[in-house]
């Protein structure tokens, strides 16, 4: 019964870990309108946290990113559209705030590099493939042990 118990509760706990993170815990930071905090945290799932750099201001702790939380509702309960907010943000932040950044002249090497390396990759896979492998006959001496061992494998057996 005592090991059941222990399991629940090991249970219990994978599950609460596996429940997605989410910074946005203090209800103050939250907006009264429930559809403006929608936009609110949709918006903020759109933009990188310069702290953690690798997360949304939504999903980070960081005191940046609650500041960041802060300006993108106080723009959305002014009003003002999605796209606005975006450009606020990435005129005062740069491209480098969006997670996914906008298909331009400065980001489409970014955009064009997974297709250029699998693109790479294959034209070398192709050449290693396709290249004549260099063989050069054995001398004597090689084809003299070559004969033993095959001799001592075949008595082996």
């Amino acid at each position: 019964m005592k090991k059941l118990a222990v399991l629940a509760s090991l249970a219990i706990g994978l599950c609460v870990m596996a429940l997605p993170a989410r910074a946005l815990d203090d209800p103050s930071e939250m907006l009264p309108n429930p559809t403006q905090e929608k936009r609110a945290e949709a918006i903020g799932a759109q933009l990188r946290c310069l702290v953690c750099q690798n997360e949304s201001i939504e999903d980070s702790s960081a005191s940046l990113a609650r500041d960041l939380r802060h300006v993108v509702r106080q723009h959305v309960a002014a009003g003002e559209s999605n796209q606005q907010i975006m450009a606020w943000m990435t005129q005062r932040y740069g491209e480098f705030i969006r997670l996914k950044p906008r298909l331009a002249a400065s980001t489409l090497l970014l955009w064009a590099m997974p297709v250029l390396a699998l693109a790479l990759g294959g034209i070398l896979a192709t050449l290693m493939l396709r290249r004549p492998r260099k063989t050069e006959p054995l001398d004597d001496q090689e084809k003299k042990r070559l004969a033993e061992l095959l001799r001592e494998q075949e008595i082996t057996r």
